[in-house]
């Protein structure tokens, strides 16, 4: 069986640590590989030009002009290399123009080895669905198409990635035991899918934390008010 070909990453990052931090993690991905490092907006362009990398991994933040700039000057040559905005910058408008601009996805910083190695996928997913579309019968071709933008879908999902020791499994039964009932306790919760209280509160406050439930303070007549879970939509 063939493997697929490797892909190349450019790392554009002024400063030195950080861009040794991402160049390390670059290298723990199976079929990728840092060809070089850019500090600077003017040395991103001549070494992505020199280089033909696949990948780019792009701050803002960049001594001379933005890292928005330069996806601007990189797609206004011609330039369709696949870009992964990684920033500190949480800007609603700095968002939005690395979208404009065809970025693949947008990390903030700091962000652990997991989430990054998960858009390294998703960029390869999309794009060897990409070439399969010429080669797919007539009446394949939507389905291919939808595949190469599915990326979208799993970047929403990487955001809600499970912090150490939940499970995935035991996450979708929370949730959906959450769909079944108007209203939940932790308590309640852990008789419904047969886990101990302590484990479904921690599920629970999770997906509160992440805004993907609502939770709701009942006061009865003695001790602490019962935390309540529900759906964010209920």
């Amino acid at each position: 069986m063939t493997s697929a070909p490797e892909l190349t990453v450019l790392v554009v990052e002024d400063d030195f640590m950080v861009a040794s931090i991402h160049t390390r993690f670059v290298e723990r991905v199976e079929g990728f590989r840092v060809v070089g490092v850019a500090a600077t907006g003017s040395q991103a362009l001549e070494e992505t030009a020199r280089l033909s990398p696949d990948v780019l991994l792009l701050d803002v933040h960049l001594p001379d002009f933005s890292g928005i700039e330069l996806l601007r000057r990189l797609r206004g040559r011609g330039d369709d290399t696949d870009v992964i905005v990684i920033t500190a910058a949480r800007e609603a408008d700095t968002v939005r123009a690395a979208a404009a601009g065809g970025a693949a996805h947008y990390v903030v910083k700091p962000f652990p080895f997991e989430d990054l190695a998960a858009r390294l996928d998703d960029v390869r997913r999309s794009r060897d669905a990409l070439a399969r579309i010429e080669q797919q019968p007539a009446g394949q071709v939507q389905a291919g198409i939808d595949e190469v933008f599915s990326h979208q879908a799993g970047a929403r999902e990487t955001r809600e990635r499970l912090p150490k020791g939940l499970s995935p499994e035991t996450a979708r039964a929370v949730l959906a035991a959450l769909q079944d009932a108007d209203e939940l306790s932790a308590a309640e919760c852990a008789d419904a899918i047969g886990v101990s209280r302590v484990s479904a509160r921690r599920y629970l406050e999770h997906f509160a934390s992440i805004g993907r439930i609502g939770v709701r303070l009942n006061y009865g007549t003695a001790g602490r008010p019962e935390r309540r879970y529900r759906t964010a939509r209920a």
